[in-house]
C-alpha cells in the first residue's frame, strides 16, 4: 500500500466498517475525506437525517484497503456517528 492511501481508494470500492458491516460506497475522494455516493447515504441509519445526500468519512479512518473494499478502523455503527453532512 503506498504511502498516501489516496491515492489507493477509488470509485465504487465498498467501504465497511472493522466488524465487517457496509457503511457505504466511494463516490470519490476529496482532500483528505472520502465521499459517499447518495444511494448508500440511508443505508441502515436514521432516514429523516442521512437521506438524499451525499456524506463523507475523514480518509483518517481507514485501516486497510482488501480488494475493492476500504476497511475503517471503527465498526460500522461508529462511522456513520462521523459522517461528515454534505455542505
Amino acid at each position: 500500500m503506498s504511502s498516501d492511501i489516496r491515492n489507493d481508494i477509488r470509485e465504487h470500492m465498498e467501504v465497511i466498517g472493522a466488524d465487517g458491516v457496509h457503511v457505504g460506497t466511494v463516490d470519490a475522494v476529496d482532500g483528505d475525506r472520502i465521499k459517499l455516493t447518495k444511494k448508500d447515504s440511508s443505508a441502515g441509519y436514521d432516514q429523516e437525517t442521512h437521506a438524499g445526500h451525499h456524506h463523507y468519512l475523514s480518509v483518517g479512518l481507514v485501516a486497510d484497503i482488501e480488494g475493492d473494499q476500504v476497511r475503517l478502523s471503527a465498526n460500522g455503527a461508529n462511522a456513520a456517528e462521523l459522517f461528515i453532512e454534505e455542505e
